[in-house]
């Protein structure tokens, strides 16, 4: 090809476009350094600071700081003043990247990035043996993420929104039930729902030891231990029955066997049972998820990096990926003998599927 073929404005505007995403990758580095230092939080005080004067307040290096402000005024995070040589961070902004308590905290989000970045060299091996990767051997910076930035949405959603779509499961947990949570990671929703409901019981489980430790320190943390307990368990060997509630969190589609986790889940599940699985939200097919799906790109990213070669690495391999879509759900839970499935509930970003045995 030469540039004769090219238009030349389609190349520049492109290049412009890879620009900026390489700019966003650099960020993402900076955010995690902003997150990690308390630079964010010292400047959701709302105050213009200088370089010197945010860097007293955080303890760091004042030459470091101000070449940190620099590069996230020029991407738009804060906000420079040239007369008085100040930096400020809009409340707005604060809200995104200041507060993991905020409904809109996304900076727990930038680790999982950087956390991949620190495994390209293993990923590109996978590609060229077809091998799978095990979440273990993931860089431990994806288990904090995956807690950090998951949290928020069961945080904002879970309790208030999904719950109350599923049927008869609010007035079950109310009263006491018994919920078994599958791949439940460091327990973020399962302690979300020990807090609402403190009549019910609630047992995680996880093939991941450091991260089930981590859950149990959590619990602790919460004052919901007398009624939540993690153990080191696969998919399939629970031993478990009776269950009122059995949920996957985000981490169905990660399961090399999903059609044989579903059996073991429905014949551990009380006639009068739910399953439930919250999974990302995707469409049917490649062109409705990039038409409908605000976070296809990082999701289709995560999926490359985490969930496709942690199936791949277990039993069957199905790789469901973390765009799968509601349609390929469906087929596995029917292949499973779920009698009924419904999507529950739904939001930019997950979908809730109910399925009865």
């Amino acid at each position: 090809m030469t540039t004769a073929t090219l238009d030349l404005e389609k190349v520049g505007a492109f290049a412009q476009h890879i620009g900026a995403m390489l700019a966003g990758g650099a960020t993402i580095a900076m955010m995690v350094v902003g997150d990690r230092t308390g630079l964010y939080a010292a400047l959701a005080e709302g105050k213009a600071l200088t370089p010197a004067q945010l860097a007293g307040a955080t303890g760091t290096a004042e030459r470091y700081v101000r070449e940190w402000l620099s590069q996230q005024a020029a991407v738009g995070i804060v906000v420079y003043d040239p007369a008085e040589e100040t930096f400020t961070l809009p409340p707005e902004h604060a809200a995104v990247l200041a507060d993991d308590d905020s409904p809109a905290a996304m900076v727990g989000a930038a680790p999982l990035i950087s956390g991949m970045h620190r495994r390209t060299d293993r990923l590109v091996e996978a590609f060229r043996s077809g091998a799978g990767i095990a979440w273990s051997d993931q860089d431990p910076s994806v288990f904090e993420s995956t807690e950090r930035f998951f949290r928020v949405g069961y945080r904002n959603s879970l309790v208030a929104e999904w719950i109350p779509a599923l049927d008869g499961v609010h007035d079950k947990l109310s009263a006491g039930a018994r919920v078994v949570d599958v791949g439940c990671g460091r327990g973020a929703p399962l302690l979300l729902l020990a807090q609402a409901y403190p009549n019910s019981q609630f047992v995680g489980y996880d093939v991941h030891p450091p991260s089930i430790e981590t859950a149990q320190q959590r619990a602790v943390e919460a004052g919901v231990s007398d009624r939540v307990r993690f153990e080191v368990n696969f998919c399939h060997g629970y031993p478990d029955q009776e269950v009122d509630v059995i949920t996957f969190f985000d981490a169905f589609h990660d399961l090399g066997d999903p059609v044989g986790a579903a059996s073991h889940a429905r014949r551990s599940l009380a006639a009068d049972g739910t399953l439930v699985l919250v999974e990302p939200r995707a469409g049917d097919d490649l062109a409705a998820t990039l038409a409908t799906a605000p976070m296809a790109a990082l999701g289709f990213a995560a999926s490359t990096f985490l969930c496709t070669p942690n199936s791949l690495s277990q039993p069957v391999g199905l790789a469901l990926g973390a765009q799968a879509g509601e349609a390929a759900l469906r087929e596995v839970l029917a292949a499973a003998g779920y009698g009924s499935v419904r999507r529950a509930a739904a939001n930019d970003f997950n979908m809730v599927i109910e399925a009865r045995p």
